[in-house]
This record gives C-alpha cells, structure tokens and sequence, in this order.
C-alpha cells in the first residue's frame, strides 16, 4: 500500500512524500491516520535532526516520519495481535515507549510509523509497550490530543511533597495549597487549567501568569473565576509583563507563604527564577517546557533547597496511565481538549508549519492528514468564507461554538475538504 508522509533527513530538511509501505509482518498492524496534533518536539527534532536524542543517526539515508500526537483507525492485524485488536478499531497512540528501556518512539524513530501520514505500519514493539490504546469515541482530534493532555497528567503526578520530619514523598500537587502557572495560557497551559479545575486533587489558590493580554483574556473567557470558584479553585490572571517586581506581588497573594506548586510552561531564564522566588517551603517547582539548547541554564536559589526543602522536577511526556487517565476524563467530559486547538490544516501545510511553529501565534495545530488544505487560524475563516463556500460553512459551524473545534467542525471537513 502507498502513503504519502512528512519525512524528516536532517536538520530543517522535512519532505512531503508517496512512497510505498513495506508489506504487513504477522506482529505489525496497518492503519489508517486520521488527524495528527503538532507538537513543539516536532519542531525541535526538525531543527535538531540527528542529533535529537530520539531521532536515528542514519536518516539521511532511512528517512523517519515525523509527528506523534495521531489517531485512527486499524485496517488490519497481523495474527499475533488478532486476539487484543480488529480492523475498524480507532485508535490514539502513545509514543513515549519508556517502559521498554528505549528512547526510540514513533513520529520520531520509526520509517514507516508517525503521525503525519495517510498510513502506517505499527511495529510491534507499541504492542509489547501497551501504547497502542482503542478510542471509542465518534471524533479523531480528542484521541490526537490525550498525548499532549497526558503530558500534563504526567507532570501533576510527578509533582511531590514531604512529611517534616520523614523521607516519604507523596506524590501529586498539595491538596488544598498554593499554585502557580507561569508563562502558562498557551495551548498546554489551558489543558493544564481545563485538568486543575475538573479532577479530584485542586489547590485552593491557582495563579495563571502571562505577558500578553490578548491570551489572558482568552484563558479566561474559556476557564472564568466563577466557575473556577463553583469548582473550589480561587482563580486568578495575572499580567507578569506589566509589573516592576511580579514575584513580590505574586507572593502576597499567599499572605508572603509561598506557593507549594510552580508549573513553569516556557524555557525561559526568568521565569524559571520566578517560580523559585515564589516557591513556599517544601515547595516543588515543575520545568514543565523543554528548552531547545542543550546547554539551557538559569540559576536556583540552594539555600531554599537546604533550609527550605524547596525541589525541583521535570518531566518529558506522560505515561501509558496519564494517557488512560485522559481518554477517561474526555469520554466522562470532565475535560474538553478542543479549547487547545486554533488552527486547522492539511498534510500539505505540515513541513512549514512544523518548521516555523514558534512563530504561528495561538494554540495546537491540528492537521487532518487525508485531505489538502492550508494552515488556517479558526478565527479567520469567516475571511475565507467570502471567498470560498467551504470556508463559509466551515466557519458557521465554529462560530456557533464561540471558535472551539468540535464533532460537528471534523465531521464537516472531513466530508468536503480537498483530499490529498
């Protein structure tokens, strides 16, 4: 079977591309990708080529398929694996294959496997991890988006705290304490507001910081203090950008006691020192954001470390359990991921998209992989629209839903889309 897929061969070198998939192992399983969500990794391994961490040395010559945020549906099942899956089964994916002692993970190791693809062959190592999850539900884009949301699961569990006096640490963010969110109304920031607010464990404060207005507001049309409030969350936004000594201001909020936990969603040295000038004793600060440079550092205050107890953890990705734990709150709708997405795309805007992500404003890019269609923020099809009648519609369907992305919005592309 053909497919066509965005491969990578070194750095910034991304390609569009038909070419033939190898024919089916009895411990593979063909599928068919649906939608892939693009992740800032992505774009760091189309920079860093090579010399990613999970990203083959011999690319040059065997290209990978890039992007692992996907979903689907299995088309066939190699008779090792016919007894757990079944073709017409949907499908998420989760790459971090941790567990089997590898870095390797599709959308970044793997020929013949990632998200930017029509089809793929899944190896059976997926399998062996358990990361290959049935998905029941009608949309595709939740299934692409419960890896991003299970990064964020995986960040509050790693999150820890100690007895005075003992050496247990109890695992997950203080029940009832102080937390902050820094540099956090991106897309990963709202998932983590949408997951603080409709889970069990919530702190009684919740401080969510930014530099620009325009993403404040948003956030907080999208999660309100009011509800935040119905929920027994004291929900505040604050514009960091704006004040002459942010950490002051942000540890009065807590009576001078300091947060207990600090999520700190951007690789950026200030904020990193930020969140440890307001960290509370025993306090856990969260390097939530993997930098770019290898050499990435900011300076830690160590006399908190010692009198304080104050530590820092980081994490990079979720596991098979926060991915579990995240299909399960999207199929109860405690959580609704599509507050995430802002532009829409085709696999044909995936290579730019993917090497330019910084520099597109707003939140997930969302690709749907069969059909051909420009990147497009959800805000500027009513533009498009007085051009173009599938805009037009795709626009009334979205405006309706105050710019979220919905069921209805995927059922409407997928059917009159262009394909590719």
């Amino acid at each position: 079977m053909k497919t066509k897929a965005v491969r990578i061969y070194g750095k910034k070198d991304l390609r569009l591309e038909e070419f033939e998939l190898p024919e089916l192992k009895e411990d593979e399983i063909l599928a068919h990708v649906i939608s892939d969500s693009i992740c800032m990794s992505s774009h760091k391994a189309a920079l860093q080529g090579a010399d990613h961490k999970r990203v083959p040395d011999d690319i040059h010559i065997n290209p990978t398929i890039i992007g692992h945020e996907f979903a689907g549906i299995i088309l066939e099942v190699g008779k090792k694996w016919q007894y757990k899956f079944k073709p017409g089964q949907k499908f998420s994916i989760q790459p971090a294959m941790n567990q089997m002692g590898t870095l390797n993970a599709p959308g970044y190791s793997f020929r013949f496997i990632g998200g930017d693809a029509t089809h793929v062959i899944i190896p059976s190592i997926v399998m062996e991890a358990d990361c290959l999850l049935p998905y029941e539900g009608e949309a595709f884009f939740p299934a692409s988006l419960s890896e991003p949301m299970s990064c964020i699961i995986g960040a509050f569990h790693a999150s820890y705290h100690t007895h005075p006096g003992t050496y247990k640490h109890d695992m997950g963010i203080r029940q009832g304490g102080n937390m902050a969110l820094l540099a956090s109304v991106g897309p990963m920031g709202l998932g983590a507001i949408d997951y603080i607010l409709h889970q069990d464990r919530k702190p009684a404060l919740l401080v969510v910081t930014d530099i620009d207005d325009n993403r404040l507001t948003r956030a907080s049309n999208i999660f309100t203090p009011e509800h935040a409030e119905k929920k027994g969350v004291h929900l505040v936004y604050i514009n960091t950008g704006k004040m002459k000594d942010p950490a002051r201001y942000l540890r009065d909020l807590t009576g001078d006691k300091g947060f207990d936990d600090v999520f700190v969603f951007a690789p950026v040295k200030p904020v990193i020192e930020l969140g440890d000038t307001i960290l509370g004793f025993d306090g856990c600060l969260n390097f939530f954001a993997g930098p770019i440079n290898p050499e990435f550092k900011a300076e830690f205050n160590f006399y908190n470390v010692h009198y304080a107890f104050t530590h820092i953890v980081g994490t990079s990705g979720g596991n098979t359990d926060d991915m579990k734990e995240s299909l399960k709150l999207m199929g109860d709708g405690k959580i609704n991921p599509a507050i995430m997405i802002t532009h829409i795309g085709g696999l044909d805007s995936v290579v730019d998209t993917t090497l330019n992500l910084p520099q597109i404003p707003g939140g997930k890019k969302l690709i749907y992989t069969n059909i051909s269609m420009p990147l497009v923020a959800l805000h500027k099809l009513d533009e498009l629209g007085k051009k173009d009648s599938f805009y037009a519609g795709l626009h009334e369907i979205v405006l309706k839903n105050d710019y979220i992305w919905s069921l209805e919005a995927e059922k409407y592309l997928l059917a009159n889309a262009k394909p590719i």
